[in-house]
């Protein structure tokens, strides 16, 4: 072991406690073992410093240590990233593609005859039975039903002239 080795170990056993403890006072408490770490990499690059007397090498030591952290609080990764104990938002669904969706049926319902798109409007919007339709539009409960099967042939041919494939 040489005098340098020798030399970095006196300064690590004597000023690494309250070095940690100066850093610590700085920036978090998980950063401040390798502000510490660093400074100390830096003295051992430095031998000519740890030979100077016990207060100029504590004062070298403090302000390496204060540089590294405001180097650290100004560097791009610090102003642009923000640590976080919450995971990153999930992407949701934005309503994009149920507008485009209702818009397509839309434009392939407007294609059906009136009477086609009255029966598909009341039997699938409207909720309403094979029977209460024929009410409404005073026709044959067999009547609606043929014209619903009818009018979601012609529906489903809108929608594949549209690009939307069944």
């Amino acid at each position: 072991m040489d005098d340098a080795d020798a030399l970095l170990r006196a300064t690590h056993a004597t000023h690494a406690a309250v070095l940690h403890r100066y850093v610590v006072r700085l920036t978090d408490p998980a950063r401040a073992p390798d502000v510490v770490q660093e400074t100390l990499l830096r003295a051992w690059r430095h031998p000519e410093v740890l030979t100077r007397p016990e207060p100029s090498v504590r004062a070298w030591l403090f302000t390496v240590a204060r540089n590294l952290v405001v180097d650290d609080a100004r560097s791009a990764h610090r102003r642009h990233e923000t640590p976080s104990d919450a995971p990153p938002d999930t992407p949701g669904d934005d309503g994009t593609q149920a507008v485009l969706d209702r818009w397509l049926v839309a434009d392939a319902l407007a294609a059906l005859t009136p009477d086609h798109r009255a029966d598909v409007v009341g039997a699938y919007y409207r909720r309403r039975s094979v029977a209460e339709l024929a009410a409404e539009l005073d026709v044959a409960p067999g009547t609606v039903k043929s014209r619903l099967h009818y009018a979601l042939r012609a529906l489903r041919l809108a929608l594949q002239e549209r690009g939307v494939t069944s």
